[in-house]
Order: structure tokens, then sequence, then C-alpha cells
């Protein structure tokens, strides 16, 4: 149990940051939430549509085009047409929210990625697997 409980804290601390920067950057806690799938979306070259991003954050339609309309006014997404279909709306990240997201989140993401450093390759394997497993289980309890 104590390493669930640790994932907790760790899970916590993670919402506080991320309330922090939302608060910092005149965002809800949805629209960092909203960046973050958007940038991950884009890391596994997924195409970043309104009702994936909806699905991902368990919003409905309306809910969706409020938090796309919060960030496109803020300057941290754009609308843009697919090259491969102009009937589809994709969307952006925009370099300003990235910048802000480097500024903010790069020394935890230092951190983080100093104190794997100290883990054998095993080691980051075991911790990678763990966190892959409670990622599973997490969003399968999440559809119940």
């Amino acid at each position: 149990m104590r390493l669930v409980h640790l994932l907790r804290a760790v899970s916590v601390e993670f919402g506080l940051r991320q309330a922090e920067f939302a608060a910092r950057n005149s965002m809800h806690d949805t629209d960092v939430r909203a960046l973050i799938c958007l940038l991950d979306a884009a890391r596994a070259d997924e195409p970043a549509t309104a009702g994936l991003l909806g699905a991902r954050l368990g919003l409905h339609s309306a809910g969706t085009t409020s938090v796309i309309d919060r960030l496109e006014r803020l300057g941290h997404v754009a609308r843009v047409r697919d090259d491969r279909d102009r009937r589809r709306v994709l969307l952006r990240v925009e370099p300003r929210a990235i910048r802000l997201g480097q500024e903010f989140f790069g020394p935890v993401i230092d951190g983080l990625l100093a104190a794997l450093d100290t883990f054998s390759a095993a080691e980051r394997d075991t911790v990678r697997r763990f966190l892959t497993a409670a990622h599973v289980v997490l969003g399968a309890e999440g559809s119940r």
C-alpha cells in the first residue's frame, strides 16, 4: 500500500502544480488538462480534434467548445483545417503555450529526469511498467 499512497501523493502534487500554472496564466484547471491532451496527441501523431479532446476530458460538446474557445482567446490553441480533409478542423497548441509550459514545468521535468538518471535501465523499466499498469487500472476504473 505504501506505493499506492506514494503514487497518490505524487498525483496530488502534480495537480497542485497544474492548478498553480492555470491560476498564473488565467486558465481553468480543465484548460491545462486540455493542453496536456493536445500535446500528448501531437506527440503520438494523432489528429487532435474537438471530439478527441472531449472524449479524453470526459466533456460533452458544449463543454469542449467552451474550453477550446477559452484557449483560443488566450492564444494557446488554434483551429486549423486538416490538410488531408479540409472539412475537418484540427486543434494545434501554439508556440506561446508551449513556451509558458516549458518555463513553468521545465525545472520540475529537469528534476525528474535527474532523479531517473540515478536509476539503472532495469529499474527505469520497472518504474515504467508500474506506471503503465497504474494508468491502465485508473483508466479502466474511470470508465465504469
